[in-house]
């Protein structure tokens, strides 16, 4: 019953976000967002602490910038059925195309290195419509029928997704077919999946998965980001020059984490800071949460 519940809440504030003038469902996209940060206060307590971690200052104001841009994601994730190649460009612009166009003359597929940073279900939603499907590696939701309904939502541009959990041999397929494929790599892991990385100067451990992947396929490795432009009112997909990966997998990984730290300062009220990202320590250390 409970999922049933969530279910039925889910797709209410979906067609409230679409069918309503955009300026209404931008209020109340963030009105979702503050909802959200007063039921949930573990999340901004979160949040606070990583970004005590971080080294950061005025935290409040990051935190409240970062339930803002879960609103704008929230507004644009219900637009969705909405967009189209005709009216993409009021959404999104795009920066460093041709890093993208190149990797497809080489032929080896591409992997877009991204993160919980701006608006990442509209960045691979819009490289559908823009330029060609894409691969995204995705983790089911508990709730099955709110995980549908996301999944119908992200296949509307074309794009295909692959399940994290039976990812490796779909990647590597589609990269054989010179596809992109793109994956979120900034969550917290354990021990067993990955590596310990310097993360805004404290161990996080990270996915190695993906510079694996990377050494075999020899795919292009992308990062790319969709960041909201304040003064444009818009997001820019930005595609980065493609970083080299060494087969080192624990020093490509730190590599790959610290070009994903270095674009989260330019934009730090954009990152999911209300994720426990450090919650696995190293051996012998204590919590942080």
């Amino acid at each position: 019953m409970a999922e049933i519940l969530e279910y039925w809440l889910a797709r209410a504030i979906l067609a409230l976000l679409e069918f309503t003038p955009l300026p209404v469902a931008n209020a109340l996209g963030r009105a979702c967002a503050s909802l959200l940060d007063l039921a949930v206060p573990r999340l901004r307590r979160t949040a606070l602490r990583n970004l005590e971690l971080a080294g950061f200052e005025q935290r409040d104001r990051i935190v409240d910038g970062v339930f803002d841009s879960i609103g704008r994601l929230l507004v644009a994730f219900a637009r969705f059925p909405r967009l189209s190649r005709a009216n993409i460009d009021q959404w999104i612009r795009c920066e460093g195309l041709e890093h993208f166009e190149e990797a497809k003359r080489r032929g080896r597929g591409i992997l877009f290195l991204t993160a919980h940073l701006g608006n990442w279900e509209l960045s691979a939603f819009a490289h559908g419509l823009m330029t060609e499907p894409m691969n995204i590696v995705v983790r089911s939701l508990d709730n099955r029928r709110i995980d549908a309904l996301v999944e119908a939502r992200r296949r509307l541009c074309g794009n295909r997704v692959i399940e994290k959990w039976d990812s490796a041999r779909h990647i590597l397929r589609a990269l054989s077919r010179n596809e992109a494929v793109g994956i979120l790599v900034d969550q917290n892991v354990q021990p067993h999946e990955g590596v310990f990385v310097n993360f805004f100067g404290a161990p996080a451990c990270a996915g190695s998965a993906f510079a694996k992947i990377a050494a075999r396929s020899g795919a292009a490795v992308i990062p790319g980001f969709a960041l909201w432009m304040r003064e444009e009112k818009r997001y820019v997909l930005r595609f980065y020059p493609p970083l080299e990966m060494t087969g080192d997998g624990a020093a490509d990984t730190q590599r790959l984490h610290s070009l994903i730290e270095d674009v989260i300062r330019e934009y730090p009220d954009q990152w999911l800071w209300i994720h426990r990202r450090w919650k696995t320590r190293p051996p012998g250390e204590p919590p942080i949460y």
